[in-house]
């Protein structure tokens, strides 16, 4: 791959990011971009964000463009962006034009420069702002922000050219995201947290500017597979209009949690899940858990009383340990893990066995259980309210005390939890029950 390094002579951060990439590549060292592609160097005698059209000048495959950042609220920052314009072009490029993203190249980069960022600067993505537009390769901007003495920066600028150097993007899911600041604080902690990797980005103060052809555009050039909403920044009848653009044009939504959760599963292979998911139980969310790479999606069964009852006993105990299986679970509604799970067929059975070997020994710690046979036996005791209103006590705060096992007085005679507990046994059938003992 061919790529461009681009600075301006009359950009201080621009000129310092360039000196210390020299510096770096003399000094020799293992660095992929300069040991795995092309580099090619070029400065220009104007501001950057008014040169359109430059990839007709520079033969590449992807543009970096090192740069300053500028602000009204001064902070020590390294920053990555696409350039584009929603509304107006008061910084150069074209109003309503977006230039061609590269997610991959700004994901990789933003997390080199979170682990290389000298002490008081944010790292951060910026939101697609000012120009260039008119660019036909994929680039990006990578800056130091947000003053003179931040741009000419030692430490700020071989923090920058060694996160570019070093880069390596992996395998990403691109997204495109809506809302928040100028900084996109929920993208960046997403993307430093994930494989999302974003594209285009339109912040809070922009939602308004958006229409069906401008969703489009984003997505195509971001080549994003999804989009990501940050609806605490947004009213709510502007995050459901997003929503219903997102859904107009047929790209999925994700939430954080879902983004964080895909983890190392292929990403068609994660599409399938959710179709299986909402074939079981329309409607349900899935929760991936160990499960990574790709495989074939299928339903595997536990039996319902086991899992329900597993579920009551230790709910987060259940669900944590899940994390080592290669499952996904599904949720709806009030309930929060149903007997059906997802796993890959080459190793479904293996996994229902692993589910129920898991509930069995949860129960058997956690509950008054015992084995006998084919059968797992609970032993619940609880709190009879019919029994305590015979003894003569009361409703209200004497009864949360018998319920939560403290002796009370009534007309001078003290009423024991055991006094008004109630016992029920439940028998539940699984064959070969020895087998996950």
């Amino acid at each position: 791959m061919r790529i461009a390094l681009i600075n301006s002579r009359v950009d201080a951060a621009g000129v310092n990011i360039r000196d210390h990439l020299g510096v770096l590549l003399t000094e020799g060292g293992r660095w992929p971009l300069a040991d795995d592609h092309e580099l090619v160097f070029h400065e220009v005698a104007g501001r950057l964000i008014y040169q359109d059209r430059i990839d007709e000048e520079v033969d590449a495959d992807l543009i970096v463009f090192i740069s300053r950042h500028a602000s009204a609220q001064p902070v020590p920052a390294l920053t990555v962006h696409v350039t584009g314009n929603y509304e107006a072009a008061d910084l150069g490029g074209e109003p309503g034009a977006l230039a061609p993203a590269a997610p991959a190249w700004m994901h990789a980069i933003l997390g080199n420069l979170a682990a290389r960022a000298p002490e008081g600067y944010r790292v951060s993505y910026e939101v697609t702002h000012h120009g260039p537009t008119a660019l036909a390769t994929p680039s990006l901007f990578v800056e130091i922000g947000s003053t003179a003495a931040e741009w000419a920066d030692p430490a700020a600028g071989r923090a920058v050219a060694e996160s570019i150097l070093a880069a390596a993007p992996q395998e990403t899911i691109n997204l495109i995201g809506f809302g928040g600041t100028h900084y996109a604080v929920r993208q960046t902690a997403i993307a430093l947290a994930s494989r999302g990797a974003f594209g285009h980005i339109a912040p809070t103060r922009q939602i308004g500017a958006l229409d069906p052809d401008l969703v489009r555009r984003m997505r195509e050039a971001s080549r994003a597979v999804a989009a990501y909403i940050d609806k605490k920044s947004l009213p709510a009848g502007e995050a459901a209009r997003v929503e219903r653009l997102l859904d107009g044009a047929g790209i999925p939504l994700l939430t954080e949690s879902e983004i964080r959760e895909i983890g190392d599963l292929e990403w068609a292979t994660y599409l399938r899940i959710r179709a299986l998911a909402d074939e079981i139980a329309p409607g349900s969310r899935a929760r991936i858990h160990g499960l990574a790479g790709q495989g074939t999606p299928v339903p595997v069964d536990v039996n319902r009383d086991l899992v329900e009852e597993t579920v009551k006993s230790d709910k987060t105990g259940f669900i944590t340990a899940l994390d080592g299986l290669p499952v996904v679970h599904l949720s709806k509604g009030s309930t929060e893990v149903l007997p059906t799970f997802i796993g890959f067929a080459c190793g479904s059975s293996r996994l229902a066995s692993d589910i129920t070997t898991l509930c069995v020994k949860l129960l058997l710690i956690s509950e008054d259980a015992v084995i006998d046979g084919d059968h797992l036996v609970l032993r619940k005791v609880r709190f009879d309210p019919e029994k305590a209103r015979r003894l003569g006590v009361p409703r209200g705060p004497l009864f949360a005390m018998l319920a939560g096992g403290k002796a009370v007085e009534i007309g001078g005679q003290t009423v024991t939890p055991d006094a008004v507990q109630a016992t029920s046994i439940k028998r539940i059938h699984i064959p070969g029950l020895e087998r996950y003992i």
